[in-house]
């Protein structure tokens, strides 16, 4: 049985080269595209993923008006479709269940005077200036359409898990405003004065913003919050020595 004999390249002649450009042009090609490539699959993932998140603000945006308006419990998920103009499934899609909404306008609240703390810290002021930074927020939070969620919220029926993180998140600003209460006592910005009443009295009296607040009042959020702000800055500032 004979081997068929396997020609050498003759001399002087090598297998022609292709540079990188002309290997992709040619594998597209091959596989039917000329011109442009296809657009990326991750590309739309993306764009999707933006879509997806903008609908559910949507949805919390409009569950945070529908409460305000009718209170929680006499609020449906039906109702909060309607006012979207989608089916409940659609909501559903975002979310599990009317208890999660409440929690996410909850936590849309609390986001927003989240906020007001990372732009303290970003601030090289005084600790009354960095406090004003985060009242300033909490006010406008308390203005906006998740004011009503944020101080009626421990009083609907949610799960021990979500009230115990609520709780927990109510904690971490309450603790937040007496941390920069102390700081300014010691950096001489703030009046000697008890942080734990102080941030009580401030906290209550801003939380209050969410019981009277329309939406239709002459003032805006931010004006009322600017107000609060001028009240608690004035009281605030360090007292002059009485002379004698």
């Amino acid at each position: 049985m004979s081997s068929r004999r396997v020609r050498a390249p003759a001399a002087g002649k090598t297998k022609p080269q292709l540079d990188g450009k002309t290997q992709v042009n040619a594998k597209i090609q091959l596989n039917g595209y000329a011109g442009d490539r296809p657009p990326s699959p991750w590309r739309a993932s993306r764009e999707r993923q933006h879509d997806r998140e903008v609908k559910r603000e949507a949805v919390i945006r409009a569950a945070a008006h529908a409460f305000n308006h009718k209170g929680y419990h006499n609020t449906s998920l039906d109702d909060i479709a309607a006012a979207l103009e989608v089916t409940k499934p659609t909501v559903y899609y975002y979310v599990s269940n009317k208890e999660q909404l409440l929690f996410e306008c909850f936590l849309a609240g609390v986001e927003q005077i989240r906020g007001g703390f990372r732009e303290a810290r970003s601030l090289d002021v005084p600790a009354r200036e960095q406090l004003n930074a985060v009242l300033r927020n909490y006010a406008k939070a308390m203005a906006s359409e998740f004011g009503w969620c944020m101080v009626r919220v421990e009083d609907q029926d949610l799960s021990p898990a979500m009230s115990s993180q609520i709780k927990a998140m109510k904690s971490e600003i309450d603790q937040g405003i007496r941390r920069l209460i102390r700081e300014g006592v010691q950096d001489g910005s703030i009046h000697p004065c008890d942080p734990k009443m102080t941030a009580f009295a401030l906290a209550g009296s801003l939380n209050w913003i969410a019981h009277w607040y329309r939406e239709n009042q002459s003032m805006t959020g931010a004006e009322i919050a600017d107000a609060f702000i001028t009240v608690f800055d004035n009281g605030l500032q360090p007292r002059r020595a009485a002379r004698s």
